[in-house]
């Protein structure tokens, strides 16, 4: 039996809240951030830094969204290992800005980004099973983070001095 609808729009907006407070966490974290990237040697394929910005604001987005049609399934009690997999992994990805950018622990954010990678593909593999739209939602997220952790071991390797060798 499906959801009220006034539960499902609190559900939704929930679920908004809880990834742009991840997002929070991790911005206040990066208050910094510009300016200290812009110090960094990157490689030539690195993006401007002001890319970061749109594209994770569109991926907590579909997170958010992905994450709601998986628990209106049946709550939370329905998908407990799937939503629980997910709020893991929306914890070690706002973890990640703290030790990058604002503890500038190179080595630390590398194998912050390699377990999110784990826990984003379990999460998309969870999630499909659950309902395959809101794992399909996830893979843009997969392939950013695909990308950030070769960009996170690159930026890394190229500056020892500022990120720990």
């Amino acid at each position: 039996m499906p959801l009220p609808k006034q539960q499902q729009i609190f559900g939704l907006a929930g679920w908004l809240a809880v990834c742009f407070a991840a997002a929070a966490v991790g911005a206040v974290a990066s208050v910094q951030a510009g300016s200290f990237y812009l110090s960094l040697v990157r490689p030539s394929w690195a993006p401007p830094a002001s890319v970061f910005g749109p594209v994770w604001t569109v991926l907590y987005a579909l997170m958010a969204v992905s994450a709601w049609l998986v628990w209106r399934e049946g709550g939370f009690r329905h998908a407990r290992t799937a939503l629980t997999l997910f709020l893991v992994q929306l914890i070690l990805n706002a973890l990640w800005s703290w030790l990058f950018f604002a503890w500038h622990l190179g080595a630390a954010a590398f194998v912050d980004i390699v377990l999110l990678w784990g826990l984003i593909v379990a999460t998309v593999i969870a999630f499909w099973r659950i309902r395959p739209l809101a794992g399909a939602l996830l893979i843009p997220y997969l392939l950013w983070v695909s990308f950030a952790t070769a960009l996170n071991y690159s930026v890394w390797q190229l500056n020892p001095q500022a990120l720990g060798g």
